[in-house]
């Protein structure tokens, strides 16, 4: 490992390249020569390499000579054109504390538009899923009020989903959902979300399949699992007004099994997507791009099936406070133009509502500080998948400033008591709060680690 993190440092992709590569200069591609990933890429679509196996995925061979050294303008570097970003926001809260954060988050950041909102529903029960309560109302009203945004939903796919059921309860309710027992449950949810003004939403469904944390998880009986994914699509699908998008978002790597034989078919799916933290302890950013299953191989699967990519998930972890992780992970997203990203902002992952991470925060802050963004792609028709654009972005936008170097947090901890359907302990900024010339750059003066309630806990 540290082998590899000398070559990262040789290579010179640290902060300054990130810098140059965000402001829509150069870029490096670690790994990938060819046009940006997912959807994005054109003519090298049809030449993209073959869907991995369902055992194995693709691995990228580490760069030799001047590649491996690689200055910008050569080698595994290549231009960007336009200095737009993908859209972005972050998850800071699951219910209204997170809304009405949203505004102060790009004020921070400087004008930069937040234009993805992303959520949890909670998976404690049926009704939770089904969306009951007032917890999606206050993200409906904020999609409806811009056009130009994009509501993010993740959607657990079993009750009782953070409960550590063995895996032989698991295969039985996988079972069961493949038999179509819980079709009406995700019928109510598509007809709230209709109701609600937010027919197009983004679905993450039964997110980090591949790993171990949750009752939704794929390992204990793939195939089932793939059908009863189908099944939870088609219902969704089937109500009318609808024109939902289907995010498959695996972690990151092999974890418990390699994410494609969780794959449930290109039909039922229109994003895939990576939750992607900066861990193992010890682990490159190189080792993200390159190991079995990892950021290379999700570019690729993606081109190869003509999906979108995205990032639900991304953030530190235990890696602890790591600037040339924040760097280079925005460097990837800069370069492969995923449909959206939104980095998971509590501690340990953040960089606004959280104190932990001061350097990445800066490196974060600086390179997005008062950015254009892209717009969103266009809706879909009901039924389908969106249409990729088939050209890159046009170029627009000078580099953007600086932002100070200091400036005071935005906001001011607020506990609530209920934090929504999450039942967080996330604190409320206070909106329009502008950062000065004093003080240190991130949000609240306190550090906040998610309650155990929280819809999303770190992973």
């Amino acid at each position: 490992m540290a082998e590899r993190r000398h070559w990262a440092a040789k290579a010179g992709v640290g902060a300054a390249a990130a810098a140059l590569l965000v402001t829509g200069l150069r870029v490096t591609a670690l790994g990938d020569e060819g046009p940006p990933g997912g959807a994005h890429r054109t003519a090298a679509a049809s030449a993209a390499p073959a869907a991995p196996r369902a055992t194995t995925a693709p691995a990228t061979p580490k760069p030799t000579g001047s590649a491996a050294q690689g200055p910008p303008g050569g080698g595994m570097w290549g231009a960007l054109p336009g200095a737009q970003l993908p859209p972005l926001g972050a998850f800071t809260d699951s219910g209204e504390e997170g809304v009405r954060s949203l505004a102060a988050l790009q004020t921070w950041l400087g004008g930069t538009q937040i234009r993805v909102g992303h959520t949890y529903l909670p998976g404690d029960s049926w009704d939770a899923i089904e969306g009951d309560g007032d917890l999606l109302r206050p993200w409906a009203e904020w999609k409806r009020a811009a056009p130009d945004r994009l509501f993010v939903l993740n959607v657990p796919m079993q009750e009782r989903n953070e409960d550590h059921l063995p895996d032989g309860v698991v295969r039985s309710l996988i079972r069961q959902g493949a038999s179509g027992a819980f079709d009406a449950h995700f019928s109510r949810l598509a007809q709230r979300l209709v109701r609600l003004g937010v027919p197009d939403t983004v679905i993450v469904l039964g997110w980090e399949m591949n790993g171990t944390t949750y009752t939704h998880r794929c390992g204990p009986d793939p195939q089932d699992w793939k059908t009863y994914w189908n099944r939870i699509v088609a219902a969704m699908r089937a109500v009318p007004g609808q024109h939902f998008r289907f995010d498959f978002a695996p972690n990151r790597g092999q974890d418990a099994i390699g994410w494609t034989a969780c794959y449930p078919g290109d039909a039922s799916v229109d994003i895939v997507g990576m939750d992607s933290y900066d861990q193992p302890s010890g682990e490159s950013f190189y080792d993200q791009v390159t190991e079995p299953f990892g950021l290379q191989a999700q570019v690729e699967f993606a081109a190869a099936h003509h999906k979108a990519i995205s990032y639900p998930e991304w953030g530190m972890f235990r890696n602890g406070d790591d600037p040339d992780y924040m760097s280079l992970m925005l460097a990837w997203i800069a370069r492969h133009r995923p449909l959206y990203q939104t980095i998971t902002d509590y501690c340990p992952h953040g960089v606004w509502q959280c104190q932990e991470n001061p350097k990445a925060t800066a490196v974060y802050r600086s390179l997005l500080y008062a950015r254009q963004v892209a717009p969103v792609w266009p809706k879909p028709k009901p039924g389908g998948p969106p249409t990729p654009p088939t050209t890159a972005p046009t170029p627009g936008g000078a580099p953007s400033p600086t932002p100070p170097a200091t400036s005071t947090p935005p906001v001011t901890p607020t506990p609530t008591a209920g934090g929504g359907a999450g039942g967080t302990q996330a604190p409320t900024p206070a909106v329009g709060a502008t950062p000065t010339a004093t003080g240190t750059p991130g949000a609240p003066t306190t550090p906040t680690t998610p309650a155990a309630t929280r819809a999303r806990p770190a992973p």
